[in-house]
């Protein structure tokens, strides 16, 4: 089993999650206690990691501030699509409050200056933002498919209380999946400084390892093949033809198309490298690879994606934005009275007079999810 261990000058394994410099020992055939030293330079995230950092912070906290405020102040009744919106404009607003710690730590060369409670609550923060994220990106989406593909059958399914319902269990679910984070992160003292553990301390990471493997799989692979799913029988439900449908009709398909492909760029560009590059750097780390190009690329790799998924904080208010496109109702009333057509006229005006405020909500919640809100 390969041994790491530090070099006397530089930082111990994993000062803010990553190591600085590795040297590694070769078991010798001879048995000689000669040692091959590994040096992974990481000076430069002293000065990228403060910088994407800083600028996430601002730019987040400004369009998610104005999101929460626009939400807040218009009187209309929030509709489902917004109710998920909200809970994730909150998801990035609590992580965008914990970046000006770790800026201050790459800028004192990875010393922590917080206390434990506060290194916890930074890495526990990050990895709820990144996994609530992509569990309520999952939620609008079949939230999305419902309405373009079963438009009213599920409309019992699309209401208001069925959004907050949905929002509170996939809190829950994030909350149980990252407790462990908060036992695994911790401080440690090293070489007379005070470093917060992003992962785990070295003789806990293979059983970071298994825990981190398992997350993978719940947080990010099995919801974006979920996403995947959805978003490509919505693209096939509106490139299908429809009779008669006016010019205009075309053009908002055509808009909602975009959108779509849009939300799953900045999906992919947000959450894909960076599950890529961590799987990589675990890989490497636990099975201790001996060789040092590889570890130098895989702790590269791994640093320069993690603002990626910071950066969702900054991308997700722009779906708040796409949401006030300009009013499609023309092609909304068309796409219904062709899922609706065994109705007639009258049964249609009394049944639509009937309906409640939730299921008059899950209508309008048809229109947003055509619209590719």
């Amino acid at each position: 089993m390969l041994n790491w261990t530090f070099l006397p000058e530089e930082r111990e394994l994993e000062a803010d999650s990553e190591e600085a410099s590795l040297e590694i020992k070769k078991p010798d055939l001879n048995a000689s206690k000669e040692q091959n030293a590994c040096y992974v330079s990481e000076r430069y995230k002293q000065v990228y990691l403060p910088i994407t950092y800083s600028l996430i912070f601002i730019l987040g906290l400004v369009l998610n501030g104005a999101v929460v405020w626009l939400s807040c102040c218009q009187t209309k009744p929030w509709s489902c699509a917004t109710i998920y919106l909200m809970n994730l404009m909150v998801a990035d607003l609590l992580y965008l409050l914990s970046l000006p710690f770790l800026v201050v730590t790459y800028l004192m060369s990875d010393t922590w200056l917080f206390g434990e409670m506060l290194c916890r609550l930074v890495r526990f923060l990050f990895y709820t933002n990144l996994y609530s994220n992509i569990l309520l990106l999952t939620c609008i989406s079949v939230h999305r498919f419902l309405g373009v593909c079963h438009p009213l059958s599920s409309l019992p399914y699309r209401t208001r209380r069925r959004a907050w319902q949905t929002a509170a269990a996939t809190w829950t679910l994030v909350v149980l999946q990252l407790l462990p984070t908060l036992v695994y992160s911790r401080t440690k003292y090293v070489n007379g400084r005070a470093i917060c553990y992003d992962t785990t301390s070295p003789e806990n990471f293979d059983r970071f390892f298994a825990y981190g493997v398992v997350l993978t799989f719940s947080g990010f692979l099995f919801p974006s093949l979920i996403i995947l799913v959805c978003y490509s029988l919505m693209v096939r439900s509106l490139t299908s033809p429809v009779e008669n449908l006016p010019e205009a009709g075309y053009l908002a398909r055509a808009k909602s198309i975009r959108t779509i492909l849009l939300v799953c760029s900045l999906f992919a560009l947000c959450f894909v490298p960076y599950h890529i590059a961590r799987f990589f750097y675990f890989v490497t780390r636990f099975r201790n690879s001996r060789d040092c190009e590889l570890l130098s690329a895989a702790s590269l790799a791994y640093k320069i994606c993690r603002p990626l998924a910071s950066m969702s904080s900054c991308l997700n208010p722009i779906l708040y934005f796409l949401s006030r496109g300009n009013n499609r109702a023309q092609l909304f009333q068309k796409l219904r009275q062709n899922k609706d057509t065994t109705l007639q006229p009258d049964q249609r005006g009394s049944k639509e007079d009937a309906e409640n405020a939730e299921e008059e909500d899950g209508n309008d919640e048809y229109q947003e999810a055509i619209a590719g809100i």
